[in-house]
């Protein structure tokens, strides 16, 4: 049998996904640089989680288990539900994508404000549905009102980001409420609080709180962010067993590794909650505080409750992201929208707050 003649012919991939951008991550550093663009932590783990993960590893010749089991029942007694009202995940974002496509199909809308996070498009899209942007208030929140006008027939998925990522604006338990009362009950509502525990506005909506309330609400949350396990992924979601049922099917088999397991259990054990939070206090004052220097600098930067802030640069966006490289700090720049800057090491804020002084 004779091997068949080579073709030029290219394989057939949907279009929509063929011209899909990849998610990117900001470049890396320059040597003694600092990197935030990707509102990392800037804590190494505490001792007690770098244990746990170490022994984890000591057992990667063995499959986790794949529902996280151990987990969910901790995160469970924590929030006063049952552990099937628990989804852990390979980070939000992996949940995110799950229930969207649990939710759903082709020809369906999915609708989120815009801009927020840069994943949103393209979870839509693997999905074969279709983004329904609706554009932010003039001070970078959700128009949550807007929001609920864009429902339709059509509608399946609306995700709430607060705070929203990246802008910084936190949407309050009002504004939520009056939201909730708008959309249909059949209509899955995401509220996406992936930096929920740098909030420090007493206004802002606490997803914790509407647990149970809303049979179409979900919850979602994370451990990369506040306790410094980005590198493992690992997140969850609270909400109905049924939603969370649908989402379970969707998931790719034991995408929860053993060491991210382990390690989200040690960062919840009392003492080392404790330090990771006392750091998250940490980052939310450095935060408040860039933003004091940045708006007396001239900078409107609007309300900040995640561990970022949010540079309105407009149409200079790439001059300013590049004049922030040459001083040594890597930023998210979103072309001809802004700039999101993480808060990271003490030493990075004098040189942000010094480049910028000369930009404003």
């Amino acid at each position: 049998m004779t091997a068949p003649e080579p073709t030029n012919a290219q394989v057939r991939l949907r279009p929509e996904i063929a011209a899909l951008p990849p998610y990117r991550q900001g470049r890396p550093a320059p040597a003694n640089g600092f990197k935030l663009s990707s509102n990392e932590n800037p804590w190494p783990p505490v001792p007690a989680v770098e244990r746990a993960i170490a022994a984890a590893a000591a057992e990667v010749n063995r499959y986790p288990d794949a529902t996280a089991l151990v987990l969910r029942e901790k995160l469970a007694q924590r929030y006063g539900v049952t552990a099937d009202e628990v989804l852990v995940g390979a980070g939000s974002v992996s949940l995110l994508a799950q229930f969207v496509l649990a939710a759903a199909a082709p020809g369906d809308e999915v609708v989120y404000s815009w801009r927020s996070f840069e994943a949103y498009p393209g979870l839509v899209t693997v999905a074969g549905a279709r983004s329904v942007q609706v554009p932010n208030r003039a001070d970078h929140g959700h128009d949550l009102d807007a929001m609920a006008a864009a429902v339709t027939d059509r509608t399946r998925v609306i995700i709430v980001c607060s705070p929203n990522n990246p802008t910084g604006v936190a949407v309050t338990r009002d504004e939520f409420e009056r939201f909730m009362a708008r959309v249909p009950a059949d209509r899955l509502v995401l509220l996406d609080e992936a930096y929920a525990e740098f909030v420090r506005d007493e206004a802002s909506v606490v997803g914790s709180e509407l647990i149970g309330r809303h049979p179409n609400l979900v919850v979602l949350r994370t451990f990369s962010k506040a306790y410094g396990l980005a590198g493992v992924r690992v997140g969850y979601a609270i909400g109905p067993v049924e939603i969370l049922d649908a989402a379970r099917a969707t998931a790719i088999p034991l995408g929860v590794t053993a060491v991210a397991t382990a390690g989200a259990l040690a960062a919840l054990e009392p003492d080392a909650e404790a330090e990771l939070l006392g750091r998250v206090d940490v980052l939310a004052a450095r935060r408040d505080a860039l933003r004091d220097a940045l708006i007396a600098q001239g900078w409107p930067i609007p309300a900040a409750q995640g561990n970022f802030v949010w540079l309105p640069t407009g149409e200079r966006t790439v001059e300013v992201s590049e004049r922030l490289f040459e001083a040594g700090i890597v930023a998210r720049a979103f072309p001809e929208d802004g700039i999101r800057v993480s808060v990271g090491e003490p030493e990075s804020v004098d040189v942000l707050l010094s480049v910028l002084k000369e930009l404003v």
